[in-house]
């Protein structure tokens, strides 16, 4: 595949997409934190795999306006958010998520007379995961909808995770269900792989385990008549412990 460059990127917390109030994307960050096992023999140092950790660090521009960013970020939750950074926004993009607590809305005013506010989300439990986007960025449906299909290349044996940012609802309710397929026409829900019926603005993570078939898909249902939400699925290669 092509090179790419960052043009075109997302960033979602919380369930709202604030990607139009985002300067810059500082930080995304890791895999286990390392642990120091040194000996007195050796004259480097030497480490192995400890905990999963995570960072996204990103900074913002000031805007007030409803569901923008400053009255998302300022907020400053002492409870866990969800961060994703979206690589593009298409069906098969790449896309790093974590659950998180929010660092910091620390804010700079340079002397040319722009204003920045720098924000850190650290992991929170499951650290950093890099995924693939199974909508192309924020997908509104209007009724229920079975979306399109990525091709996994394969099917895996080692369960997998999604991610689920809703940021627009007109209605009752929406439920968002993984679906997988063999061959991309028959298709059955993921065993364990529905969300829970969302009301409001916000987001949610589940982990299946076992074999997850080629090709996946999102279907929504529910009472609405706009649903805008985005999602990222995370195969494991190989077994995995959260």
């Amino acid at each position: 595949m092509a090179k790419q460059s960052g043009l075109g990127d997302r960033l979602w917390v919380g369930g709202y997409n604030l990607s139009g109030d985002i300067g810059t994307i500082r930080q995304v960050s890791g895999g286990p934190a390392a642990m120091d096992v040194t000996d007195i023999t050796q004259s480097g140092f030497g480490r192995i795999g400890g905990k999963r950790t995570g960072m996204i660090g990103f900074t913002s521009w000031f805007d007030k306006a409803a569901g923008a960013a400053h009255p998302v970020l300022s907020a400053l939750p002492r409870t866990d958010t969800l961060m994703s950074y979206g690589r593009g926004a298409t069906i098969g993009s790449a896309m790093a998520s974590m659950v998180s607590l929010q660092i910091g809305y620390d804010g700079t005013r340079a002397t040319d007379g722009t204003f920045t506010l720098a924000v850190d989300g650290q992991s929170d439990g499951y650290g950093l995961e890099w995924g693939q986007q199974l909508t192309a960025g924020d997908r509104t449906d209007t009724t229920g909808t079975n979306g399109a299909s990525l091709d996994g290349t394969a099917s895996s044996a080692n369960g997998a995770q999604f991610y689920a940012h809703l940021s627009a609802l007109t209605g009752t309710n929406v439920v968002l269900t993984i679906q997988d397929s063999a061959d991309n026409a028959a298709w059955a829900n993921l065993s364990g792989a529905a969300f829970t019926s969302m009301t409001a603005i916000g987001w949610q993570r589940i982990a299946v385990t076992g074999t997850v078939r080629r090709y996946l898909r999102v279907v929504s249902s529910g009472t609405f008549t706009s649903a805008t939400f985005v999602v990222n699925a995370i195969r494991n290669a190989t077994a995995v412990t959260f």
